[in-house]
């Protein structure tokens, strides 16, 4: 079996099934993870990997799943079908529990609230080392966000979490989704925004960004905070990729720049 390692655990590659081994300390997000495969397989079945087993009280505890056959949306060209077959998936995972199943669902760990403290904290620390139209974009997101509600009256959702395009494969007829450590509860401009404003939607070959969000009927309300959502991660991502740019670079160089350009964009 092969394996790959990332920050919270290690995947294994087999030739049926994928072993999903988490770090100690890390089981809230392997029972996250375990949860939504569970009740995708119930209510949405073919959205996702099938959940095979798993060990969930285990020092490094772990959730084993079938394997899926695809390529990755990110770091290719996305051309309008795929486009489409994108925002079909992540509407069928918006919408694949019942109200009363959804309720029960426990909201997941990074919503608004906790982005909008992340950020005043990230300004502040940045903005001495931010060259000064950097500085000057990110005090401007700052001021629109203090009048930005934290809480509102929209659609809840089955928030898979993490918009990296990684996360979303290809399988020649329909896009599947994997990795669901941070899925929950969560309001659909908020999911929508995290899949448009992440860095792999744009940095090598842009998300169509209009023929996406068409995929999605959405409310005035909806409408108008998805808005505010896209700023809000669009300033988030600005503060990563600063302090990216201060370490280990894993974005071609201007990144920030540009960033804040596509932040400056939904400013204006």
């Amino acid at each position: 079996m092969n394996f790959t390692q990332w920050n919270t655990h290690t995947i294994g590659f087999g030739p049926g099934e994928v072993t999903k081994r988490f770090r100690r300390g890390h089981h809230e997000e392997c029972a996250r993870e375990w949860r939504a495969l569970t009740l995708l397989a119930e209510y949405a079945p073919g959205t996702a990997p099938t959940p095979l087993r798993a060990d969930l009280d285990a020092e490094e505890p772990v959730v084993v799943m079938s394997r899926l056959n695809g390529k990755t949306l990110r770091g290719r060209p996305l051309r309008e079908e795929l486009v489409r077959a994108f925002s079909e998936a992540v509407e069928r995972i918006h919408t694949a529990l019942p109200a009363d199943v959804l309720a029960e669902v426990a909201p997941r760990p990074w919503q608004v609230a906790t982005a909008l403290e992340s950020v005043r904290a990230g300004v502040a620390e940045l903005r001495p080392r931010m060259a000064p139209h950097v500085a000057r974009v990110a005090d401007e997101a700052l001021n629109r966000l203090s009048y930005f509600p934290v809480r509102a009256p929209v659609s809840q959702v089955l928030g898979a979490g993490d918009g990296n395009l990684a996360n979303y494969l290809w399988d020649g007829s329909g896009v599947l989704r994997v990795d669901f450590e941070d899925f929950g509860r969560s309001d659909r401009a908020f999911e929508l925004a995290e899949i448009v404003e992440h860095v792999g939607s744009w940095v090598e070959h842009p998300l169509d960004v209009d023929l996406f969000l068409k995929g999605f009927s959405l409310t005035s309300a909806e409408s108008e905070r998805l808005v505010g959502c896209r700023r809000l991660l669009a300033l988030g991502w600005l503060l990563l990729l600063c302090r990216d740019a201060e370490g280990v670079r894993r974005n071609p160089p201007g990144t920030v720049d540009r960033q804040a350009e596509r932040l400056a964009a939904l400013l204006d």
